[in-house]
């Protein structure tokens, strides 16, 4: 996309491009581009699609149990999206107030920054949190009143997460605990959750079905802390890799993405999900390259044309995840119309 193509493209189109473009259009473009279409790129959208997989794993799960509704997957997606965004926006929020977000952060060159980037006036970025927050909570407040207890359980367990991930006074990510963080929102909260909301009950084959899908976005944010290592452990941030060192962060990124596939596996074999979510291996050759990648170090500088640098594992692990998520997806899907059939 080239400066001068997105800025006059239709309205509708500028805002789609924000949720599959990876990651900024240049600063020029940017200050051209209308105010929806700054939110966007500002609450970084390009990420949302893992929010939205979440839930429609969610969803596909209560399909396969005869227990879905419509109207409550909407809500349980609108509800997701909304959160991610507030999440996001969030931490660029505190990641500016602690001075991390300098001129010279990887979080500064990858994709416009809502305040440090002077993308956003003040009264837009609050306008749109407060859009998303009474969004969130209106959601929230269905359920708690729909299902009662297990909802309110869930919804609590987010705002907890939410707040300790980056706006705590001990932040979890500078602790190195922002990881499994992740692994536990993307996974069992959200995919557990959305279950939840919308069968009003859970269950273990729910929750071990979230694992594979929470170990791809944890793998997604370890590949970025990990580019951003030499800039973070300076500053005091302690994310996982600042802990462990880049050689055990990139290891254990092997790991997480080999495990995806031996724990779909698993529950393939032990009948917990149909053996339709043997699609996955589609995604291997992708799994192969990040894997690949992450056996070597960084290389200095980015190849020609590369898009979102200093994102490099990062990336590699996003682009993976993000096939296997649909690929998981159209697995459960087809589990969805013959439930029955099973290995155990």
């Amino acid at each position: 996309m080239t400066e001068s193509t997105a800025a006059t493209r239709p309205v509708i189109l500028r805002w789609l491009g924000a949720f599959t473009g990876f990651y900024r259009p240049s600063p020029a473009e940017t200050s051209r581009l209308d105010p929806v279409s700054r939110f966007l790129y500002a609450a970084r959208s390009v990420i949302l699609v893992i929010s939205a997989q979440a839930a429609l794993i969610a969803g596909l799960l209560a399909l396969s149990a005869g227990r879905f509704d419509p109207r409550d997957f909407c809500l349980v997606l609108i509800g997701f999206v909304a959160a991610h965004m507030i999440s996001n926006l969030s931490n660029d929020y505190f990641g500016f107030r602690r001075g991390d977000d300098t001129p010279d952060s990887p979080r500064m060159r990858y994709t416009p920054h809502p305040m440090a980037g002077g993308v956003l006036q003040p009264g837009v970025l609050l306008a749109g949190l407060a859009v998303l927050a009474a969004i969130g909570a209106a959601v929230a407040a269905f359920f708690i009143l729909e299902r009662g207890l297990l909802a309110g359980a869930f919804v609590a367990a987010g705002v907890i997460l939410l707040f300790a991930y980056d706006a705590a006074p001990v932040p979890l990510k500078s602790i190195g605990l922002g990881e499994i963080a992740v692994f536990v929102v993307w996974g069992p909260l959200m995919v557990g959750g959305g279950y939840a909301m919308m069968t009003g009950r859970l269950t273990a084959d729910v929750l071990w079905a979230s694992v594979p899908y929470g170990l791809g976005v944890m793998s997604i944010l370890v590949g970025k802390h990990i580019d951003q290592l030499d800039f973070d452990g300076p500053r005091g941030i302690r994310t996982l890799p600042v802990i462990i060192g880049e050689r055990a962060a990139r290891i254990l990124e092997i790991a997480a993405i080999s495990l995806m596939y031996a724990v779909t596996l698993a529950l393939i074999l032990t009948g917990r999900i149909t053996p339709f979510a043997a699609f996955v291996l589609i995604a291997l050759p992708r799994a192969t390259g990040a894997v690949s990648a992450l056996a070597r170090p960084r290389p200095e500088s980015p190849p020609p044309g590369y898009l979102g640098w200093p994102l490099w594992y990062h990336r590699g692990c996003l682009l993976h995840n993000r096939l296997f998520g649909w690929l998981y997806i159209l697995g459960l899907a087809l589990g969805a119309i013959w439930p029955h059939l099973r290995m155990a």
